[in-house]
């Protein structure tokens, strides 16, 4: 198999926010997009590899800036509470709730919500949460589909082409 969901992100027809899609294919074309590869991008330790892209959750300050919340919960831990019955926790979600529950502080150092993050990137959820976009290392492969200037689009039937499927 081949990866290329980070041709798919750009295109047209993805559901990304068209205001970062804008943004974050602007920069790749103009060769300033890294990509970060975070382990603590998500709240379950899984490496993500995350776009730099100012205004979002890879920012620090907007991170930081950040109230800590846990709506979606698609990523919760399971746990024993003490009277038995099974509890969820996050280490994206706020940090007293977190150690409330049984949970180590220093495993919340840095996390993100990855799922209100990703919900924000799609533009959806609360409109006050900041997105976390997340792309391969190949962005830099898409300069043929991105063409000459900095605003071209392209759809997914260019990226089939590209790939001469």
């Amino acid at each position: 198999g081949i990866q290329v969901g980070t041709a798919f992100a750009f295109c047209e027809e993805s559901g990304m926010d068209p205001y970062w899609k804008k943004r974050a294919r602007t920069m790749a074309f103009l060769r300033y997009l890294r990509i970060l590869t975070s382990a603590f991008a998500s709240p379950a330790g899984f490496p993500f590899k995350v776009a730099m892209v100012p205004g979002t959750l890879s920012d620090p300050e907007v991170y930081e800036d950040r109230k800590r919340a846990c709506q979606h919960g698609a990523l919760v831990t399971l746990y024993e509470r003490e009277d038995g019955t099974i509890g969820y926790r996050c280490p994206g979600e706020p940090v007293s709730l977190y150690v409330a529950k049984g949970g180590r502080r220093e495993d919340t150092v840095g996390r993100r919500c990855l799922c209100n993050g990703l919900m924000a990137t799609a533009g959806l959820g609360d409109r006050k949460e900041a997105p976390i976009i997340t792309l391969g290392d190949d962005v830099v492969r898409l300069m043929p589909l991105l063409m000459r200037h900095a605003d071209d689009s392209y759809t997914a039937a260019d990226v089939f082409k590209y790939l001469g499927v």
